[in-house]
């Protein structure tokens, strides 16, 4: 509620500070200062009054003073401690399972022998569509074992 308020006539003093400033005046801004002429203003000299725009400049401006220095001590005094501790621990993100790693290509020899292994079963059943299983689907055996097709007779030869 109270930094509302101040933060409220902060913005206030803000915008009068800076009309009151625009409206005022610079040194020699006459035409006489334009070409160089003596002014009636000096520098370091007696001014005479002062005038209401200077006063209000001057009230303004300690009040944008007084108004920074409230909100920062009110500022200083509402954070106790860091942001990170208010905040409510992220949930970890889900990993994915490990990826495994592909079994390396066959070499040719390698084709060449499954070839031949499924040739020489065919020749023995020859009523069976006999398929190889890829190594990395195949169960603790030679990655050559065979699988008949489904909808097919098994191999009478093969042990299940």
């Amino acid at each position: 509620m109270v930094i509302a308020l101040v933060t409220i006539l902060h913005v206030i003093v803000c915008i009068i500070l800076i009309l009151v400033v625009l409206l005022q005046s610079g040194k020699s801004a006459d035409l006489a200062g334009a070409f160089g002429g003596a002014s009636t203003q000096t520098a370091f000299g007696s001014r005479g009054p002062a005038s209401f725009l200077s006063k209000l400049t001057s009230v303004a401006a300690v009040l944008f003073m007084g108004t920074c220095v409230t909100l920062t001590i009110i500022g200083i005094r509402a954070e106790k401690g860091s942001i990170l501790d208010s905040t409510k621990e992220a949930p970890k993100p889900v990993s994915s399972p490990a990826v495994q790693p592909q079994a390396p290509a066959p070499t040719p020899d390698q084709i060449k022998k499954m070839q031949e292994e499924i040739e020489s079963k065919q020749k023995q059943a020859p009523g069976a569509t006999v398929l190889p299983i890829p190594a990395e689907t195949a169960p603790a055996g030679k990655a050559g074992d065979t699988k008949p097709v489904p909808g097919k007779p098994p191999d009478p030869k093969k042990k299940q």
